[in-house]
């Protein structure tokens, strides 16, 4: 599963992890990503999301069909 949120577009950040002897090693931060299905009512199916999650909280206030409706419009296919 890549660590990629549909609705936020949340991607992994890159930076260095410094020891104590302050030695600089490359990280990942990696967004709290996590697969989410969800009924849809207009087509009669679920759709299952990749999201992070701040876009869970997202759908849980703006509803499925606007939370889909904008990761139709970045392109995403669902």
């Amino acid at each position: 599963m890549s660590a990629h949120c549909q609705l936020t577009g949340r991607q992994p950040g890159f930076g260095n992890t410094i020891s104590h002897s302050h030695r600089r090693t490359g990280r990942r931060f990696d967004p709290n990503i996590q697969t989410k299905r969800y009924w849809l009512p207009s087509e009669g199916r679920n759709v299952r999301l990749t999201l992070s999650a701040k876009g869970i909280k997202t759908v849980d206030a703006i509803g499925i069909e606007a939370a889909l409706a904008r990761i139709r419009a970045r392109g995403g296919k669902v």
